[in-house]
Order: C-alpha cells, then sequence, then structure tokens
C-alpha cells in the first residue's frame, strides 16, 4: 500500500489553520517534537516550548496562533492539540479489511452478518445477533444473544457484550471491558440472607462512544443503561444499572457511577471520582480526582473533595488542613501562657 502524503499547505487546510512558509514540503507522518524527523510534522503548544522550533528535525510545525514564523514551514491554529490530532488520525487511518469469519470463530443460529466484516478467532457469537458493515471483532470476543452492533464498531480481543445489548455506530471497546454484566441490585430478607433483584434491563451505547479496557457498563434492573453520543470513558471504570451518560462526557480511570444516577452533557468525572446512586449532575459538571459526589449538582458545577464541595471552598479548606499541626501548637502554647496569667492573678488576688 502506497504510503499517505499531503503538502503542509493541504494539511493546513484541512485543520482551518494559517500556512507560513515559503516551501511547502511532502508530509506523511506526525511525531512529538523530540522524535520527528524529515517528512514529518510535529506541533507545539505553548511558550514553554518555543525554543524547540529551531532544534527538531521535523519538517514543519503546527503551532499556536502567537508564532508568527520560525525556519520552517508552520501551520498556525488556535488549539494545536485539535490540529495534531485531525492530522494524526488522517495519517494513521486504514482501509476496512474484510477478512470475513475466522474457521474457529462460533456462530448462533438466525444471525445477520453482513460480507464486510472482520471475526477473529475463539469468537462466540449467540443467536440472532445483527452485525453492521465494517465490524471488526477481535480473538475472544463473546457476544450473547440478540445484539444489535451498528457499522464501523471495533471490539478489540476480549471483549465481552451480553444478551440483548445494542451498540451504535464507531463504538469502539477495548479488551477486557464487560457490557451488560448483572447490575448490583440484592434486597435483605428477615433472616439477614440477599436476595438478587433480577436484572433484565439491557444496555444501550450511542454512536462515536470508546470504552477502555476492563470496564464494566452494567444492564438495567428494568429499561436501560443509556450511554449517549460521544461518551469517552477510559480504563477501569465502572457504570451501574439505569445510570444514563450525556453526551460527550468523559469518565477517566477507576471512575465508579452508582445506580439510576444521570449525568448531563459533558459531564467530567477526573480519576477515582465516586458518584452516588439516584442523583443527578447537570451539564458541564466537573468532578476533581477522588470526589465523592452524594447529591445532586447544578449546571457547570465544578466540585472536589469527600464529600464533594464546590472546588474553590475547597481548595481554601485544603489549605487551612495543611496549617492543622502549627495551628494545634500554636492553641496549646496560647492555653499554656493563659493557663500562667490566670495562675499569677490568683496569686495577686490572694495577697
Amino acid at each position: 500500500m502506497d504510503a499517505i502524503s499531503k503538502r503542509v499547505s493541504e494539511l493546513a487546510e484541512m485543520v482551518h489553520g494559517e500556512f507560513v512558509g515559503s516551501m511547502d514540503p511532502e508530509i506523511f507522518g506526525l511525531d512529538d517534537i523530540e522524535s520527528s524527523g524529515p517528512g514529518q510534522i510535529s506541533f507545539i503548544t505553548d511558550h514553554k516550548r518555543i525554543d524547540q522550533l529551531s532544534q527538531t528535525s521535523a519538517s514543519a510545525v503546527i503551532v499556536p496562533m502567537f508564532v508568527e514564523r520560525a525556519d520552517k514551514p508552520l501551520i498556525r491554529v488556535r488549539n494545536p492539540y485539535l490540529a495534531a490530532a485531525v492530522v494524526h488520525n488522517f495519517f494513521l487511518v486504514k482501509p476496512f479489511g474484510a477478512n470475513g469469519i475466522d474457521q474457529l470463530a462460533s456462530i448462533g443460529r438466525d444471525c445477520t452478518i453482513p460480507a464486510e466484516v472482520s471475526i477473529g478467532p475463539m469468537v462466540v457469537i449467540g443467536d440472532r445477533v445483527r452485525l453492521g458493515r465494517r465490524v471488526s471483532i477481535g480473538a475472544g470476543v463473546v457476544i450473547g444473544s440478540d445484539v444489535l452492533i451498528d457499522d464501523d464498531t471495533f471490539l478489540h480481543p476480549n471483549v465481552t457484550v451480553l444478551n440483548g445489548c445494542l451498540l451504535g455506530k464507531r463504538v469502539i471497546i477495548h479488551s477486557g471491558t464487560v457490557i451488560g454484566s448483572d447490575g448490583y441490585g440484592y434486597v435483605v430478607d428477615d433472616s439477614g440472607h440477599h436476595l438478587k433483584r433480577p436484572q433484565v434491563g439491557f444496555v444501550q451505547i450511542d454512536d462515536d462512544v470508546e470504552i477502555g479496557a476492563n470496564s464494566c457498563v452494567d444492564r438495567a434492573t428494568f429499561g436501560k443503561t443509556w450511554i449517549k453520543r460521544g461518551v469517552k470513558i477510559d480504563n477501569l471504570v465502572q457504570v451501574a444499572h439505569n445510570v444514563e451518560i450525556g453526551e460527550d462526557s468523559l469518565l477517566v480511570s477507576q471512575a465508579g457511577v452508582a445506580g439510576s444516577s444521570t449525568l448531563g452533557r459533558g459531564v467530567v468525572l477526573a480519576g477515582q471520582v465516586a458518584v452516588n446512586g439516584h442523583i443527578k449532575l447537570g451539564d458541564g459538571v466537573i468532578a476533581g480526582g477522588k470526589a465523592g459526589i452524594a447529591g445532586d449538582q447544578p449546571a457547570g458545577a465544578v466540585v472536589a473533595g469527600f464529600p464533594a464541595i464546590p472546588q474553590k471552598k475547597w481548595l481554601r479548606a485544603s489549605i487551612a488542613f495543611a496549617k492543622l499541626p502549627d495551628l494545634i501548637s500554636e492553641v496549646r502554647d496560647l492555653r499554656r501562657k493563659v493557663k500562667g496569667l490566670c495562675d499569677k492573678m490568683k496569686v495577686v488576688d490572694g495577697q
């Protein structure tokens, strides 16, 4: 296959940037500023790396708008990270290879599988499964019965998608993740034993969702657990039954959302954030790392701490907390001084 290439001016047009330079070399790929070489384009994002413009071997560089010129072609943009991602994705794109169904795969009854698929070895597919075009299923994937997987979705090796789940277009699920495991629901009887509540719902994952490795999205008790369009979920994240996650939200590693909670659009949960069950987070809520969210949060709220409070207040509280040992020492010292003064006053009164 011939290598993909573009002139710098063409890449500038692709990212809606401004091309600056007298030469317009052909570019074959993107790398970081230290590692890039001739035929590659790189990028810088801020003033701290401006000196590297003269040191890099890259043939061109994507730069912020404040960079006016350099000794090599530039693409000036408002968001270098975004432009670099667009360019990088362009160079890494590969046409879909329809490898068909591996002879070691097991396919159930009444399945709809188009010719344009790639199903790896040791894949197990249940009954009445419907696959879209250009679906790629890695080795060892297990797909339960009555699952629908739409066009251009990619399941990495050893993913599990259990009965009745729905996956949209261009969904990416990384290795070890389980979609549609039972929700955590039990009722305690009079003897203190835990009786399982049946989990008979399903999981719906909309278009352009990506889920990292070893994450779990539980099926609903009734109805559905719903991951909406454009959500990006990191590795080791737990999404419980009947949770609804709004469009373009981000859930970072080891975050956990308890049952029946609703996250609005563009919510960001940093690493190890815990969200209590049956609460609502408005659009654009941001939670700092290890925050424990126990109640509803309005749209645009920025919270941190455990239990979560407004981030500015939490920062002040953190500063005060760090000073507690010194404050305790000061209080003890003041107590000794006050006691000494009181003892002297008693002596004077006695005279």
